[in-house]
């Protein structure tokens, strides 16, 4: 078997990626014994290539065919669930898992919670200034994805944490006292679902609704427990994270990493062309983001002005 490499967003709150599109990813290669390394991504936080895996010309994004658990199994590089697809059970509990459990723990992120979590996940090593326009430009655009607005807001709340409920009963009665959600045996199912579960028990806090929803079932909080100290506490295949600082920009090519963990005293020495790259594409990625979100708060602003003046003709009519 090769070795791999997956690239994430950074570890913090106790897991070793705290990005609810990343974990998943991480327990689907533990759970198919998948050797691979843990690599962090801090340039690009923003980027829906994350997370990607890598091994030598090979490299599966986020981004394309479904993802990178279903671009593993089209790749025949890892696929637990050969005989689950004809199960409708099987299917429907998967769609309740990528919908309405992801919806809300999206919603909680980036609306629920107001972002504290969401910032330290994505934005925390980024100049404050930066991360907090970005955080405020997905905000707006995970509002429009959900179709939140001002009339419906509170309805759309309701329905999304309504819905969240249901799901964590349904799984809750479906998983019961066995292991993993289906048939004792673990599937991409379990990979998504305990991503989502620790990201929601350890990231959100302790005032966050769906994380109280979420307790109420105790047979799924010891299935994420129990699970977490199997793949994470009692040791791990996966080598010591180094940190990327640009994701490969086409496929099939691997993408460049760079290492930047800090030595306690090394003697100074010069930077590499590649290096330099990552450094200068790095500033141009800031520069870039900070054009971007000028012109979008720009447009906005004019949204809400032309709104304002529609409003007030129809006052006079």
């Amino acid at each position: 078997m090769e070795d791999y490499t997956l690239v994430a967003r950074k570890s913090c709150f106790g897991l070793p990626t705290a990005c609810p599109l990343c974990l998943p990813v991480y327990f689907y290669l533990k759970l198919t014994n998948v050797p691979f390394r843990l690599d962090f991504n801090l340039t690009y936080p923003d980027s829906d290539k994350i997370p990607y895996i890598e091994s030598g010309e090979y490299v599966a994004y986020n981004n394309e065919k479904g993802g990178i658990i279903e671009r593993l199994k089209e790749d025949r590089i890892a696929d637990l669930e050969t005989e689950f697809h004809s199960i409708p059970e099987w299917i429907s509990t998967k769609a309740m898992i990528s919908s309405w459990v992801s919806d809300a723990l999206t919603y909680e992120l980036w609306v629920g919670t107001h972002g504290n979590s969401a910032k330290e996940i994505y934005y925390s090593d980024l100049p404050w200034p930066i991360g907090k326009i970005l955080y405020y430009k997905k905000s707006y655009t995970v509002k429009q994805q959900l179709g939140i607005t001002n009339d419906n807001a509170e309805k759309i709340e309701e329905q999304t944490y309504r819905r969240a409920s249901l799901a964590f009963g349904a799984l809750s009665s479906r998983l019961e006292e066995h292991k993993f959600l289906f048939e004792d045996r673990p599937s991409s199912l379990d990979a998504v679902f305990l991503g989502q579960a620790l990201v929601i028990l350890q990231a959100l806090p302790e005032t966050s609704v769906l994380r109280s929803k979420l307790l109420e079932h105790e047979n799924l909080v010891k299935y994420a427990d129990r699970l977490k100290v199997e793949f994470m506490d009692a040791g791990s295949s996966s080598s010591v994270p180094n940190f990327h600082a640009n994701p490969s920009s086409a496929a099939p090519r691997r993408g460049p990493s760079n290492s930047s963990s800090k030595p306690k005293s090394k003697p100074k020495r010069e930077k590499t062309k590649e290096e330099k790259s990552f450094k200068s594409r790095a500033r141009y990625f800031i520069i870039a983001q900070l054009v971007s979100v000028v012109l979008f708060v720009t447009l906005l602003s004019r949204v809400d002005e032309a709104d304002a003046e529609v409003d007030d003709d129809d006052g006079y009519e």
